[in-house]
């Protein structure tokens, strides 16, 4: 079964979502789980993580409710406020009662100190995260962000990190520095994990081809090896680069080239390990797909 580890849904009256307005007119509306469902079952994803979007309690509820609604739902990354550690251990703790909470994530990128997560809170923060045994999606779209991984690896190793979108490569550009390096430096901390997910060049993202994204991909697997590599269909972000039909196909393509059992981790295995997805849920999810035809 294929699990999509990286999907996300958004209702403008739940939550503040401050990174959407106008300028981005493609994901300015509310996003469901209905609208992307046929989706998943026509390029048969069984089972699906949904990862938060917004810096708000808003937005895990939604997310919640959600997955209370959709079996394929098996697991969701939340938010809880790393900055301030005694509130996030607080919501953290209500939220494990539900065993489909797997991961935290913060919008480190929409920031404007790239040092944010260095801060002495923020690790305090992250602490409460090792404890807790819950995987951090660490959001990496500057070449500042991926340069912490090494001090996040040295100051948690107990921690599980999944770099988001294999850290935002420049896609359409020959693999160059600074980001083969320091990927290079942030796959040396053994339970860093990364999405095959969000390929696309900035400035537009349609443009994005899988020859373009293919020496990424090697480079990554090179790296992480198939075992901490997971996909992502970053949906509804991917609308804008032809929607999720083609992301899809786009990188079954570039992933067949793996070996049986690599595609195997990147489809599923991967996910499973590093969210500690329920077998329970699993299940649940395979057999509402099996009822829709998945």
């Amino acid at each position: 079964m294929i699990i999509d580890a990286h999907q996300h849904v958004w209702d403008l009256d739940r939550s503040p979502y401050p990174w959407l307005g106008p300028h981005v007119p493609q994901w300015n509306r509310t996003f469901t789980f209905e609208e992307v469902a046929p989706h998943l079952r026509r390029n048969g994803v069984g089972a699906t993580v949904l990862v938060q979007s917004d810096d708000h309690d808003g937005d895990t509820d939604l997310m919640l409710e959600v997955a209370d609604a959709h079996p394929e739902v098996v697991g969701v990354v939340v938010h809880v406020p790393l900055d301030r550690p005694d509130r996030a251990a607080r919501r953290l703790e209500e939220l494990r009662g539900d065993d489909r909470v797997v991961g935290v994530r913060n919008l480190i990128h929409d920031l404007p100190d790239p040092d944010w997560i260095l801060r002495p809170e923020v690790d305090e923060g992250l602490g409460v995260l090792e404890a807790a045994g819950v995987t951090f999606d660490y959001v990496a779209v500057l070449p500042r962000h991926l340069e912490h991984v090494p001090t996040l690896v040295e100051r948690h190793p107990d921690l599980r990190l999944v770099v988001d979108h294999l850290a935002k490569p420049p896609v359409g550009d020959p693999v160059g520095e600074p980001w083969a390096s320091l990927m290079a430096a942030a796959a040396q901390g053994p339970n860093v994990h990364a999405k095959v997910s969000g390929l696309y060049p900035g400035s537009d993202m349609g443009s994005w081809t899988p020859d373009g994204v293919r020496p990424y991909v090697e480079r990554a697997v090179e790296l992480f090896g198939a075992s901490r590599l997971m996909y992502g269909g970053d949906w509804p972000i991917s609308v804008a680069a032809g929607g999720y039909d083609r992301v899809f196909a786009g990188l079954a393509e570039v992933l067949a080239e793996l070996p049986e059992g690599d595609r195997e981790q990147v489809w599923s295995g991967t996910a499973r390990r590093s969210y500690r997805l329920s077998e329970d849920r699993l299940a649940a999810a395979a057999a509402a797909s099996a009822t829709t035809g998945g």
